[in-house]
C-alpha cells in the first residue's frame, strides 16, 4: 500500500515567509532575482538567500531546476494547498481532528465575524450535492400481523 498523504511541512521562519510570500506571488525565479526583488523591504547577501532557499527546498516547500549553471527556484505546492495542510495539522493536534472543533472555537472568540459565517454557510451549500448530502432518516414501518 502506498503512503498517498503529503508530508508534513515544518513551519516558515519569519524570512522564509517572505521568500515564499514572493514565489507564490511572482512564480519560478533565480536565487538573485529574488534577492533583488525583496532587498527593498529585506535586504540579504547573497549567501544568505541561498540558504534560505535551500532550506525551503529541504523542508519541501521549494523544487528548483538548473538552468546553465543558475538554480530556478519555484514553490512546490500552491499557497492555498500549503494553508490547508497547515490548518488540517491544527485540526489534529489542537482539536481532536475536528474541523466543526476548530470553526466553533473561532465563532466563540469572534474571529469570525457575521457576515463570514454567512459566506462559509453558502459555500458549504454550493458544495452539497444531492449524492453528497445525509439522507432523511425514515423509521421501517411495522409490518401488520396477520
Amino acid at each position: 500500500m502506498t503512503n498517498t498523504r503529503p508530508a508534513r511541512l515544518k513551519n516558515l521562519g519569519e524570512v522564509e515567509q517572505t521568500v515564499m510570500d514572493y514565489l507564490w506571488t511572482h512564480g519560478p525565479c533565480s536565487a538573485e532575482a529574488c534577492r533583488e526583488a525583496l532587498a527593498s523591504s529585506r535586504p540579504m547577501k547573497d549567501s544568505t538567500i541561498r540558504t534560505v532557499l535551500r532550506r525551503l527546498e529541504e523542508k519541501g516547500y521549494l523544487t528548483h531546476k538548473i538552468d546553465g549553471r543558475t538554480f530556478i527556484y519555484k514553490a512546490s505546492d500552491g499557497r492555498q494547498n500549503v494553508a490547508v495542510r497547515a490548518v488540517k495539522n491544527i485540526i489534529d493536534r489542537f482539536c481532536g481532528g475536528s474541523a466543526e472543533q476548530l470553526v466553533l472555537g473561532m465563532v466563540d472568540n469572534a474571529v469570525l465575524n457575521r457576515k463570514q459565517l454567512e459566506r462559509l454557510a453558502r459555500k458549504i451549500a454550493e458544495r452539497q450535492t444531492p449524492e453528497s448530502k445525509i439522507p432523511e432518516r425514515t423509521i421501517p414501518e411495522k409490518e401488520e400481523k396477520p
